[in-house]
């Protein structure tokens, strides 16, 4: 009995170091990079004016800037199925900000995902994407970090459920969904086009929402920016590379680039989480770096399109929702956003022939309709109109009806809406 137990307890051992051997392949350091700056910056104020430039870029003050808080001092919830993660205080505080640290420190989180001291950073701060940024790129935003003022502000202990909570199952999910390295440009495109993929791949993140997680939250990386639904805060992020949804395979150039800088062009209007990011991160950057971006995306391989979800409704159902929804959209939709549903650019973006509206997931288009939608204020759209919200007039039958009416209309075409999907999204958070 002796001899058996030694015999499985060996194997287990063994088992156990052979785990936590692919385990340390899998998560080690890249270290194709030098770890040291090639040199030494030649002129510090033109380092960190580029720093600031490229922290706005990678919207790090969205997450490290509380409501009403210090400006990148921390203790923002970012929500996740798995609990709270609070953002840490990023000021060169010495006792609670990264004061202490090197660029080298620095380096090692984005590019390595881990912190000061070696541990191992959740993947919600996302150093998927941060890892492709350049040292260079690098040091110059830990040059503008350390020369904000320092704000001493405590982090806050992030609040994971269990066994989320238990650092060590990172090793597990950095094997399966993180292999660290710096962008390498493709030699047969335009210096713009990979800018633009530089960008969005990287310092953009954009498939942080982009993408669909799975329950670990990793990313498919076969359906890169394939479209995502955002857990926690409700809202869906569309697909960039499906013409069944955003559709910018054949969007003009410079339609994309107005979304991204001004949050409008002809062909929408950004609401939700994206007004935010285009609010404090994209309108900022320069018109060359946008325009780089908006190339990228518009070059992207297209999705195979799948087919039509059968309409299950009855046809006498489905007239009496389109007889309601058309009566709703007169009262409260007309004066805006015309009877043939081409509104009326830039303040009220078109209805017809928009694919955001026909997208299979009608949850966005649900919660414009009940909280209001708001496109954000940018230097090209300094007063932008916002819609009024109307759950507060419109019950969930109606504002399915309506929803239906506008999915159906002008030549769009999508399923009816159920007033079941227009519960489940009345009382979720805003953002």
């Amino acid at each position: 009995m002796k001899r058996l137990f030694k015999w499985v307890l060996g194997g287990l051992l063994l088992l156990i170091a052979v785990a936590a051997g692919v385990l340390a392949v899998f998560n080690a350091d890249d270290n194709s990079v030098p770890p040291q700056p090639a040199q030494a910056a030649a002129n510090p104020g033109e380092q960190i004016s580029r720093g600031a430039y490229l922290v706005r870029g990678g919207d790090c003050m969205a997450c490290h800037t509380a409501r009403g808080g210090k400006e990148l001092a921390g203790g923002r919830a970012i929500q996740t199925p798995f609990g709270a993660i609070y953002a840490p205080n990023l000021t060169p505080d010495n006792e609670t900000g990264i004061g202490t640290w090197s660029a080298d420190d620095f380096w090692q989180a984005l590019h390595n995902g881990k912190s000061k001291d070696g541990s191992l950073l959740y993947p919600a701060f996302p150093y998927t994407n941060y890892t492709k940024v350049t040292r260079a790129d690098a040091d110059a935003m830990f040059a503008y970090l350390r020369s904000v003022p320092p704000v001493p502000q405590k982090n806050r202990q992030h609040e994971l459920r269990f066994p989320y909570n238990n650092r060590f199952l990172l090793y597990g999910w950095r094997a399966l969904y993180f292999r660290p390295g710096v962008y390498q440009a493709e030699t047969q495109q335009s210096v713009e086009w990979n800018r633009g993929a530089y960008l969005v791949q990287g310092l953009g993140h954009c498939s942080a929402c982009h993408t669909t997680r799975n329950a670990l939250g990793g990313t498919d990386l076969k359906a890169d920016l394939g479209g995502g639904f955002i857990p926690v805060v409700n809202w869906y992020a569309p697909s960039l590379t499906s013409d069944q949804e955003i559709g910018l395979g054949d969007w003009d150039i410079e339609h994309i680039a107005g979304l991204l800088k001004n949050g409008v062009s002809p062909r929408g209007t950004v609401l939700g989480p994206m007004a935010e990011v285009v609010g404090a991160s994209l309108q900022h950057l320069s018109d060359q770096d946008v325009r780089a971006m908006a190339v990228y995306l518009k070059s992207l391989p297209r999705q195979k399109e799948a087919a039509a979800p059968d309409e299950r409704a009855r046809p006498d159902e489905v007239a009496r929702v389109m007889e309601l929804g058309q009566k709703i959209y007169k009262n409260h939709c007309i004066d805006c956003h015309q009877a043939s549903g081409k509104g009326q650019w830039p303040a009220y973006p078109p209805l017809a022939s928009n694919h955001a509206i026909t997208m299979p997931a009608p949850v966005n288009a649900i919660r414009v309709v009940l909280n209001g939608g708001f496109a954000p204020s940018t230097a090209g759209n300094p007063r932008p109109y916002g819609m009024p919200p109307h759950g507060p007039m419109l019950n969930d039958g109606e504002v399915a009806a309506v929803v239906s009416y506008i999915r159906n209309s002008w030549g769009n075409k999508a399923p009816i809406v159920g007033a079941s999907e227009v519960s489940r999204y009345r009382a979720v958070p805003l953002d």
